[in-house]
């Protein structure tokens, strides 16, 4: 008497609800693992011990004027772009308004990690030479990125870098200038500055955060009028409420 073979059936149906199961802890497993290998691999850098960034015409932190943070890449044309513009509202509303620009040396510009490092030692050396050289690169991006750099060493971009830097500052910081690429302190700025970046979900240049807020349309040159209508209805919701608590006070 031949027996039928038992139904597997409900076996395999079992297994594959088994791995269904798993499969979401198992990906939040290696989630979990690639945090802890970024998070020890970037132990050096996070948190720093100054927080990033430079602040526009050395004004000190002020809670009662309006923030802006800009993000960078000093090789990106839509940065080099949404600088004149920006410059000329922060000339409007004078110390109505504070700027502090990030940096984000995109892997995708040429050069853009060198440039942005070559920032890094000017604020050192002098701080006030910083926005002079930003602008100074916003206008001679085509040296350092595209075709014209295909074939030319990371050590000749450098030198020129170094040079361009030089003729901001002086002839006599060319020294130093070209000793800070040699300064591990310099490399780390820079990396702790792309890490920021990355920390509050910029991925791309120009990016901008008004009082910690994001900008929508970001990744694009933003004109005056824009940031008129940005900053005008911000400038006015202060002035209301000053305005109240004075009245407040006289009564």
């Amino acid at each position: 008497m031949w027996l039928s073979p038992p139904n597997t059936d409900w076996l395999i149906g079992l297994r594959r609800l088994r791995v269904k199961m798993l499969r979401p802890a198992i990906l939040q497993l290696v989630a979990l693992l690639v945090l802890v290998v970024f998070f020890s691999a970037s132990g050096d850098y996070i948190p720093p011990s100054k927080l990033d960034g430079f602040v526009y015409e050395n004004h000190s932190f002020d809670f009662d004027s309006i923030l802006i943070e800009a993000f960078y890449d000093p090789v990106c044309p839509d940065s080099r772009d949404s600088w004149p513009p920006l410059k000329q509202a922060l000339h409007h509303y004078g110390s109505r308004v504070s700027l502090v620009v990030h940096l984000l040396p995109l892997p995708y510009h040429d050069n853009a990690f060198v440039a942005s490092r070559a920032l890094h030692i000017v604020n050192t050396l002098n701080a006030s030479a910083t926005f002079p050289f930003l602008e100074w690169l916003f206008k001679h991006q085509e040296k350092f990125y595209g075709a014209q750099t295909r074939n030319l060493t990371r050590v000749s971009i450098v030198e020129e870098i170094v040079k361009s830097a030089a003729k901001v500052l002086g002839s006599s910081y060319y020294n130093s200038i070209q000793n800070g690429f040699n300064d591990t302190k310099t490399d780390y700025l820079t990396r702790v500055s792309f890490k920021y970046a990355a920390s509050r979900g910029v991925y791309g240049t120009p990016f901008f955060y008004v009082n910690g807020f994001l900008l929508p349309d970001t990744g694009a040159a933003v004109d005056y009028n824009t940031w008129r209508k940005v900053i005008d209805p911000l400038v006015g919701a202060k002035k209301s409420s000053k305005s109240e608590e004075s009245l407040h006070f006289f009564l």
